[in-house]
């Protein structure tokens, strides 16, 4: 019994020397893997760090989107409609609306009156309407010139259509000359509508002439074989010429030119040797002098009165032909005759 537990002994020993080696270190290796599970179990129990959101703006970027590029659109748009609005003014105006335009905006001159009311104390100032509170006579670039209240001749009685700056004697008549013509112009156009909306003068208006002439624009009213203007050797003048004439002061109180008036006669000559042609056609244009002042017509603006019997016939064929008596009344150039073109 001995030798057999002895022998089992023996079996048992050279077991163990031949097992193999990492089954012993199997143990070591199972405590070494619950080691690492040990440390996240830590980490878990720890508490969590809390989480920073970090916005970042960029001012310079943000400045976009303000209301600064509103302006400088707005300041564009404006200049591109000025743009296009004077290319469309330069297509739909010829020369001479170029010109008026031009000349609205030239500036006029004035002198600055330094002793004006209330300049050194009281009561120490000129008034504006003392001629001697004027060193010169104040002036602007126009036709008519501009004088202190109280110290003019005349008053013109249309407005004052003024002239651009720099130019040449010569050329302010031209431009001065082409005004008298379109005001000649809006003249005779004003003066036939009168005339043809009238019933009593409608019927006369074949018989009122406008003429243009180097002096300006002459206005016949000429006699016919059913219609005279005086009664035959006098200067009584018939209800139905000094309507006529009536209407013509009427529209030469708009235009600021001289007018001339001029008689005519027929040759038929007075049977008594108290009268002649000459003396009729002067009393005749006189007579329609009277009227157009009567009507409001300045008598400054009377350059002449002329009678001119019958040396100036419209028919010279025949100078009985009662054509031939007439009134002119001729509306005159400013500055005295139309220049050569």
């Amino acid at each position: 019994m001995a030798s057999a537990a002895s022998e089992v002994e023996a079996l048992a020993t050279a077991g163990a020397e031949n097992a193999d080696p990492s089954a012993a270190a199997a143990p070591e290796g199972a405590s070494a893997a619950s080691a690492p599970a040990e440390e996240p179990a830590a980490e878990a129990v720890a508490p969590l760090q809390p989480i920073i959101i970090k916005k970042i703006i960029d001012d310079g970027h943000a400045g976009g989107h303000g209301g600064a590029w509103k302006i400088a659109l707005a300041d564009m748009m404006t200049a591109m409609m000025a743009f296009f609005l004077l290319m469309w003014l330069l297509g739909a105006t010829n020369a001479d609306q170029r010109k008026s335009i031009s000349e609205y905006f030239q500036p006029t001159n004035r002198p600055i009156v330094d002793n004006s009311g209330g300049s050194s104390g009281f009561f120490g100032g000129q008034s504006l309407i003392d001629p001697k509170a004027l060193p010169m006579t104040l002036t602007q670039t126009g036709i008519m010139q501009l004088t202190a209240p109280g110290t003019e001749e005349e008053q013109s009685t249309s407005e004052d259509q003024a002239l651009p700056q720099g130019l040449s004697e010569e050329e302010k008549k031209k431009i001065v000359a082409e005004q008298d013509e379109k005001s000649f112009e809006n003249l005779q156009d004003a003066l036939e509508k009168q005339i043809g909306a009238d019933q009593k003068t409608a019927e006369l208006l074949s018989i009122v002439k406008f003429v243009r002439e180097k002096e300006g624009l002459r206005i016949e009213i000429l006699d016919d074989a059913g219609f005279s203007m005086f009664a035959s050797g006098t200067n009584q003048i018939s209800n139905e010429a000094k309507t006529l004439i009536e209407k013509v002061g009427e529209s030469l109180r708009g235009v600021p030119n001289e007018v001339a008036v001029r008689g005519h006669t027929d040759n038929v000559q007075f049977k008594g040797a108290g009268n002649n042609n000459w003396n009729l056609s002067a009393t005749r244009a006189d007579t329609t002098r009277q009227l157009l002042s009567d009507i409001g017509v300045d008598n400054s603006r009377f350059a002449r009165i002329e009678g001119v019997a019958d040396s100036q016939p419209v028919n010279p064929l025949n100078p009985a032909d009662p054509r031939n008596r007439r009134i002119s009344i001729t509306v005159l150039y400013r500055d005295g005759e139309r220049p050569a073109k």
